[in-house]
């Protein structure tokens, strides 16, 4: 007898047969993809030391290094999966990665900040193309009642990425020079291309929408203005400079006009009606709030423990394990809570969490105990991981099911959308703190170099070890200053995380009757992950 799941199987059975082959070699192009970002937040002290260590970039330049990447990326997420959809899932993922692969190599060989942001703008471009294939191939190659335990795995590989990204990158800096983080990424895009070749097969969309080439260039134009006159702002220490203002103008008028584009369009890539539902708009700002928070923090972190308390890039990776521990702890857990308390009262209390550990940095100095800034990593993680869940199933849940896929797509938008402009914000509050607390002990250097020891703690110490014995007066000023600038930093995203708390408790869901509850639920859960 033909059991029913026999009956309805619509994979061939040559591609069903390796289907979980293929899921290694997915995992493995996404790793890359997601490793590079967590790989580089431990090597920004590095790039920001002078030549011939490193690159002797500025804040702004290191803010730029990260956010040319995230930016792009972001841009070009819609618009690479309508690609994938019409021109084939495999054509476009192999193609992602020949590009990011030569992105990797010539970022590795960098030979200033100008050249290293260009090259990370060209990776993001293969990455846009990678990621969203990655998930479309493995929904044509696992028959329906597997999905959600392939997407899990799938979902688990990010996680896997964000932990050991920081370890490789210390390992790597330990022993060879700070482009050695992104060479590595080709001998693994290498290996992805050869299995992509052998194993995964080609699907596309048969109706594939429209690509709106007009929205994604008013969308990535908006985007770069606006982050850069908020980086200029923070290295000028100036927020009122009319070059600056008009930028952050220029910016909020090319968004506006994005938006009214869209509006109007009949193909849009961004379907701005969505958020006319205000429980979807309250989730997807609850996404961009945590990522935020989450990449500020993790900015400054690395000066914390590398410049300020003297680890090494190796130990400063290690010392953020406890927060990907937390989320690959919790994040599987976390629709438990979700079932008992509810999406709204599971995600505010997510939020004060994450909140309430931004806090901490605040009170952090030069020789606190290393243990408590372990549990702070841990605790954050954690409640990243009951607020992403829970608010992924609401976004899901707030459209027509048949709208998945832009749901999923407008999720990971604007998680980049939040990070970039987390950085942006962030950084440049970070930059004008330092700046003003270490403008007074910088009389005595020539004029022309106290602008540039000002730029950040790490350009101080560089001049200061470029003048021996009399550079060792601003050591500790230096320390004192970027301390300071830590904990208004600190005070700035635990005000962003409050807000975002205040946001998903006004207009999130409380908890849903046990009758409303639909057997799909796990299914959506995981799409969306």
């Amino acid at each position: 007898m033909t059991t029913p799941a026999a009956s309805a199987h619509r994979i061939p059975e040559a591609v069903h047969r390796r289907r979980w082959a293929i899921l290694g070699v997915l995992m493995l192009s996404l790793l890359i993809v997601v490793l590079d970002n967590s790989i580089l937040n431990v090597a920004i002290k590095t790039i920001s030391t002078p030549a011939p260590t490193g690159l002797g970039a500025t804040q702004s330049e290191l803010e730029w290094a990260i956010n040319a990447y995230t930016l792009v990326f972001a841009g070009l997420l819609f618009t690479a999966g309508l690609i994938g959809d019409r021109l084939g899932r495999k054509k476009v993922l192999l193609g992602g990665l020949v590009i990011f692969g030569a992105g990797s190599a010539l970022a590795a060989e960098s030979g200033s900040p100008t050249q290293l942001i260009a090259f990370r703008a060209l990776m993001a471009l293969g990455a846009a193309f990678v990621m969203p294939a990655t998930l479309a191939v493995l929904m044509n190659v696992f028959e329906r009642e597997e999905q959600p335990k392939a997407i899990g795995i799938w979902a688990g590989g990010v996680g896997l990425a964000i932990a050991i990204g920081p370890i490789t990158g210390g390992l790597l800096l330990d022993h060879f020079w700070w482009g050695s983080v992104f060479l590595i990424n080709v001998p693994i895009v290498i290996i992805a291309l050869a299995l992509m070749v052998w194993l995964v097969p080609d699907s596309r969309d048969p109706r594939p929408g429209r690509v709106d080439p007009v929205g994604v260039v008013l969308s990535v134009v908006g985007l770069v203005l606006l982050v850069y006159g908020i980086i200029k702002g923070g290295e000028l220490a100036d927020f009122t400079n009319g070059t600056v203002l008009a930028t952050i103008a220029a910016g909020v008028v090319v968004l506006a006009a994005f938006v009214i584009f869209e509006k109007r369009s009949d193909h849009p890539s961004l379907d701005v009606t969505y958020f006319k539902n205000k429980v979807f708009s309250a989730a997807m700002s609850a996404i961009a709030l945590v990522f935020f928070a989450l990449m500020g923090v993790t900015f400054f972190s690395v000066f914390y423990t590398q410049s300020v308390r003297g680890y090494s890039p190796l130990e400063s990776g290690l010392l953020m394990l406890p927060l990907a521990a937390a989320q690959m702890i919790f994040a599987p857990r976390a629709r438990l809570v979700v079932d008992r308390f509810g999406n709204k009262a599971t995600t505010t209390a997510g939020l004060l969490v994450i909140a309430a550990t931004l806090a901490a940095f605040a009170g952090f100095e030069a020789d606190t105990p290393i243990w408590i800034l372990e549990v702070v990593f841990f605790l954050m993680g954690a409640g990243m991981a009951h607020i992403m869940t829970p608010t992924s199933v609401v976004i899901m849940q707030a459209l027509p099911r048949e709208k998945a896929g832009s749901a999923s797509a407008l999720s990971n938008t604007f998680r980049q959308v939040g990070g970039a402009l987390g950085i942006a914000v962030l950084g440049s509050v970070l930059s004008t703190a330092y700046r003003n607390g270490i403008e007074g002990s910088l009389g005595l250097l020539p004029p022309g170099l106290r602008d540039t020891a000002g730029e950040s703690i790490e350009a101080t110490l560089g001049i200061a070890a470029k003048l021996g014995p009399r550079g060792q007066a601003l050591v500790g000023p230096a320390n004192d200053s970027f301390l300071h600038a830590m904990h208004v930093t600190a005070l700035w995203g635990t005000g962003v995380a409050l807000v975002g708390a205040v946001v998903v408790a006004v207009f999130l869901p409380g908890k849903a009757p046990a009758s409303e509850k639909g057997k799909e639920e796990p299914e959506l859960v995981a799409a969306v992950e």
